[in-house]
C-alpha cells in the first residue's frame, strides 16, 4: 500500500497525528508510544470536527505546562532508552535531528547545543512519537506528498515575531515545492516539517493509484476559504504490474517452536499469506510444508525470508489465478476507542467482516478487558452500524 499526502492547506505536527487516527490508528496505538518516550505525562484526546464543509478528525495533545528546555543531545536519549518500535524510533529520531540541524543552521549554533524551546516541548515530542508511530501502524510504502502550502504574514515565536515561513520552516523544506497558498497565517510549523520530508520519499502531484479509502486531519483553525486540513489517500500503485505466486518448501529439520515468527516475518515482508501444513517425509520423519501466497513485485523479500528464517534450500513456485471479493475497511467506536473493520463484499452485499486484531489487542490492553469481549462489542457496534447484516 502506498499513500499521498495532500499538504495543499499546510502541516503541522497535530494535523498529521489527527489524519492518521482519522485512517485507523488507534489512539491507544499512538498513547502507548508517547508514554513510553515522554518523560511527563501527555494524554491524546480525539474528536471529529468540520473544516471547511468537510467532516474530519482533530487530535488535542494535552500536557501540563514544562520550563524543561531539551536539546537534542537530551531527546536522543530518551528516544534511544524509550521502549519502541524500531521503526518508530528511527522516523522520530530523523524528525528530531532535522529539526535540530535546521535550528542551528538558522542560529548558526551546533545542532547537538540548540535548545528547542516550542519543538522541544512535550506536545511536540507527542507529534513526532505520535505521528512515528501512525505510520509505522499503517505500515505505506512509499510515502508521497504534494508541494506545501506555507502560509504567509508573521507569526509570533520564542525569538520574537518572524516572518512566514519562519526561517527554520524554509530550512527544513529546501528543495522541496513550496508556495504561499495565500493565507495571510502560518500554514507549515517546524514540527510538521520536519515530520514530512521524514517520511516523504517524494514530492508532486498525486501518483497514480488505486485509491481504498481517504483521511482527514484537522488543524486548530476553521480557516475561510479553504477547509484547514491534511488529507491523505491510501491505496495501490495503478502502474503495478504483478502476478500472483505461491512459493513452497518443505521442511523437516527445524525447530517448531520458530514457526510463529517464521510465518509473522512473511506477512511482513508483503506476503498476502502463509501457512504450514504437516506432512510424513521420506524415512517416516515428520515434517512442515511451508506456503506462501504472494505478489511477484514482492516475491523477492518473501524468497529471502524463506531461506534465511528456515533451513530450506530450495523452493517451488507456481503462478496461480487469485479471485478476490472487494474488500473495505471501516472504522467503529468501542469504549471510546477506534477500531477498524475489514469487510468483504459480493455482488453489493457485504459477506465478510472482521475486527482487525491488532486494534482489539491494543483496546484490550489500554482498558484492561479480556480481547474476547472487545472483540465482540466490535462486532456489536459494526452490526449497529449496519457493516454486517
Amino acid at each position: 500500500m502506498i499513500g499521498w499526502l495532500d499538504c495543499s492547506s499546510g502541516v503541522s505536527g497535530d494535523m498529521l497525528l489527527a489524519t492518521l487516527v482519522d485512517a485507523g490508528v488507534p489512539v491507544a496505538t499512538m498513547q502507548r508510544a508517547i508514554d513510553a518516550a515522554c518523560p511527563e505525562p501527555v494524554r491524546l484526546r480525539a474528536e471529529t470536527v468540520s473544516r471547511g464543509g468537510i467532516r474530519a478528525t482533530r487530535v488535542h495533545v494535552e500536557a501540563a505546562d514544562s520550563a524543561t528546555h531539551r536539546t537534542w543531545t537530551d531527546i536522543r536519549s530518551l528516544l534511544a532508552e524509550a521502549d519502541l518500535d524500531p521503526a518508530v524510533r528511527t522516523v522520530a529520531a530523523g524528525a528530531f535531528a532535522r529539526l535540530a540541524e535546521a535550528e542551528g543552521a538558522v542560529h548558526g549554533v551546533d545542532p547537538e547545543a540548540v535548545h528547542f524551546h516550542e519543538v522541544g516541548a512535550l506536545d511536540a515530542i507527542a507529534d513526532i512519537v505520535g505521528v512515528a508511530s501512525g505510520f509505522a501502524t499503517l505500515g505505506l510504502d512509499p510515502i508521497y506528498a504534494s508541494p506545501v502550502a506555507v502560509g504567509s504574514g508573521t507569526v509570533r515565536t520564542q525569538h520574537g515575531r518572524l516572518p512566514v515561513p519562519a526561517p527554520a520552516v524554509a530550512e527544513l523544506l529546501l528543495d522541496v515545492p513550496t508556495y504561499g497558498g495565500g493565507a495571510g497565517v502560518e500554514l507549515a510549523t517546524p514540527t510538521g516539517a520536519a515530520l514530512l520530508t521524514t517520511v516523504a520519499a517524494e514530492f508532486g502531484d498525486q501518483p497514480p493509484m488505486r485509491v481504498h479509502r481517504q483521511a482527514f486531519g484537522a488543524g486548530r483553525r476553521d480557516l475561510p476559504d479553504r477547509p484547514n486540513v491534511v488529507r491523505l489517500l491510501v491505496g495501490e500503485p495503478a502502474d503495478a504490474s504483478t502476478s500472483t505466486l505461491v512459493l513452497e518448501a518443505n521442511v523437516d529439520d527445524f525447530d517448531p517452536r520458530l514457526w510463529p515468527p517464521v510465518l509473522t516475518r512473511l506477512l511482513d515482508a508483503g506476503a498476502s499469506d502463509a501457512w504450514l501444513a504437516p506432512i510424513l517425509m521420506k524415512k517416516g520423519r515428520p515434517g512442515h510444508t511451508l506456503c506462501v501466497l504472494t505478489e511477484s513485485d514482492v516475491a523477492d523479500r518473501v524468497r529471502t525470508v524463506m531461506f534465511t528464517e528456515t533451513t530450506t534450500i530450495g523452493i517451488r513456485e507456481t503462478s496461480v489465478t487469485k479471485r478476490a471479493l472487494d474488500r473495505d475497511e471501516h472504522t467503529v467506536t468501542v469504549g471510546g476507542e477506534r477500531i477498524r473493520v475489514k469487510t468483504a463484499t459480493l455482488n453489493g452485499v457485504i459477506v465478510n467482516a472482521q475486527p482487525e486484531y491488532e486494534d482489539v489487542a491494543a483496546v484490550a490492553a489500554d482498558t484492561g478487558r479480556p480481547a474476547k469481549q472487545v472483540m465482540a462489542a466490535a462486532l456489536a457496534a459494526a452490526r449497529d452500524a449496519g457493516l454486517i447484516p
